[in-house]
């Protein structure tokens, strides 16, 4: 079966905050969150990956030598509202640990929600990077935050 058979299949233009794009497949399928497994990834303070554990390998698509040195946002999901990951980096500019729920988008244009928790590292008072965690969200906060994110787009 083709990703066509599963899901409607459209081309979408992403605008990250740096300025830079690209196009990319978007595939409307979802794939479930694995239970029991935590995906990590660590950034430098430019949200360049640095550290991918093997659950977010399986679940972004990529090779973790396609992920190392990749900005993070190469997870966005064009159904994530920009506003989202404002406050995000505003509450990372702060210092504090941030929570959310986050749409990711695979290489294969499929995707996949997570609940996320970022926290800033800081090493003799100077910030070093980002450790995400990231678990598997509830339905019914998925269903949720699809409601709000639709309203902010």
């Amino acid at each position: 079966m083709s990703e066509q058979d599963t899901g409607q299949v459209r081309e979408a233009l992403i605008r990250y905050y740096d300025g830079t794009e690209r196009m990319a497949t978007i595939v409307d399928k979802e794939v479930p969150y694995p239970d029991g497994k935590l995906i990590v990834s660590r950034t430098d303070p430019q949200g360049i990956i640095t550290h991918a554990n093997q659950a977010f390998v399986d679940m972004s698509g990529y090779s973790r030598e396609e992920l190392i040195g990749t900005n993070h946002y190469i997870l966005r999901h064009p159904d994530m509202p920009a506003v989202a990951f404002k406050g995000l980096w505003d509450t990372m500019a702060e210092g504090k640990k941030w929570q959310g729920f986050v749409k990711n988008l695979r290489k294969d244009g499929t995707y996949y929600w997570v609940k996320a928790t970022v926290i800033p590292n800081m090493r003799n008072g100077e910030l070093v990077g980002y450790t995400s965690v990231r678990r598997k969200p509830s339905r019914s906060k998925i269903r949720e935050s699809e409601a709000l994110y639709a309203t902010l787009m």
